[in-house]
């Protein structure tokens, strides 16, 4: 990313870039700047969009020779391709010889690279991956936002949004502009504003529903499961949430027995550290056998419910009982 600022500061743009990985929210970000940089305003001619697996290559070349109106630059987006997962010779050759007025942006959240295209984007442009920012990144990066407004939050609230909000970068930034605009007149944005705008993400709550249902809090879990419902989440979703959350406290068991740190149980999970936190607190709870064998009750209810032996919301009060009468004690091993 900081190589992608450098050009756009500079203005020595490559003539192709490949922009990768697994935040979306940078990814269009930085495909914006890039356009945005390249392409006049308003030029509709020599700026050009194509999306999906099924593209024309050779309509996407045909176009590429084609010189550019009243412009020294005709530049074209490609996203979601698939090129940099399943070998495309073509789109590869033509790289290795871009025309001088040409610009190729390239988007995929998954790409191979040990292909041949990855290579070749990295030896005649550039190919930067949008990673996952730390915890602390994200809680620095809501303050800078509201600053920028001429709002103040402290570290712990701003973390506290981050929390309850979820890890998608696009997500907090469509809440913190709620919460701007509801504390207009104000410079403090303080928990009770959070508490009052922001939306407190499905998933997380249903892991707080996984949470009493560990501690062994059947009424609250339950509390908790009639307001989902009076939040029209489809119980069926909710199920499929439970298991997966479950089945992330198992594999969570399993590392911390082979000795594997916090950091390590989230980079392999795919989850925020304080994520990963709060499934080594369920894990404790259960046994590694308890926990395979709640696995197995998720299924055998998902099966239930899609071929109609049991009602979806029962299913989910059915797992809720199950789960947290599963071993009177808190398990250590």
């Amino acid at each position: 990313m900081e190589n992608i600022k450098e050009d756009l500061k500079s203005g020595n743009f490559r003539h192709v870039y490949l922009l990768y990985g697994d935040e979306p929210y940078l990814i269009r970000q930085y495909r914006d700047r890039l356009i945005k940089a390249l392409v006049n305003d308003g030029d509709t001619l020599n700026f050009s969009r194509f999306e999906g697996k099924n593209i024309s290559v050779s309509e996407v070349t045909e176009l590429g020779e084609t010189l550019p109106f009243l412009s020294d630059k005709r530049v074209i987006l490609l996203e979601d391709t698939g090129f940099f997962k399943n070998k495309n010779d073509e789109i590869t050759d033509y790289i290795s010889k871009l025309p001088d007025y040409l610009y190729l942006i390239f988007t995929d959240q998954q790409v191979d690279r040990r292909s041949r295209l990855f290579k070749v984007v990295k030896d005649h442009g550039y190919a930067a991956e949008m990673k996952m920012p730390e915890d602390s990144t994200i809680v620095l990066w809501i303050a800078e936002i509201l600053k920028k407004s001429g709002k103040k939050i402290t570290r712990k609230d701003a973390f506290t949004l981050f929390q309850r909000t979820g890890s998608d970068m696009g997500n907090i930034r469509n809440e913190l502009d709620k919460l701007i605009s509801y504390t207009e007149g104000r410079s403090a944005i303080s928990l009770s504003d959070i508490d009052a705008v922001c939306v407190n993400q499905t998933v997380n709550r249903v892991f707080d529903m996984v949470r009493a249902v560990a501690d062994r809090k059947q009424k609250e879990a339950i509390a908790l499961y009639e307001d989902l419902l009076t939040l029209r989440e489809p119980s069926l979703r909710i199920l499929y949430l439970m298991a997966k959350q479950f089945r992330q406290i198992l594999l969570t068991k399993k590392m911390e027995g082979e000795g594997k740190g916090q950091q390590e149980i989230a980079s392999a999970l795919g989850v925020r550290s304080f994520v990963a936190k709060n499934l080594s607190l369920c894990a404790r709870s259960y046994r590694t056998k308890e926990l395979e064998q709640i696995l197995s009750d998720f299924v055998q209810a998902e099966e239930d419910v899609k071929t109609g032996r049991l009602n979806d919301r029962m299913a989910v009060e059915m797992m809720i009982v199950k789960c947290s009468s599963v071993g009177k004690e808190k398990a250590a091993t």
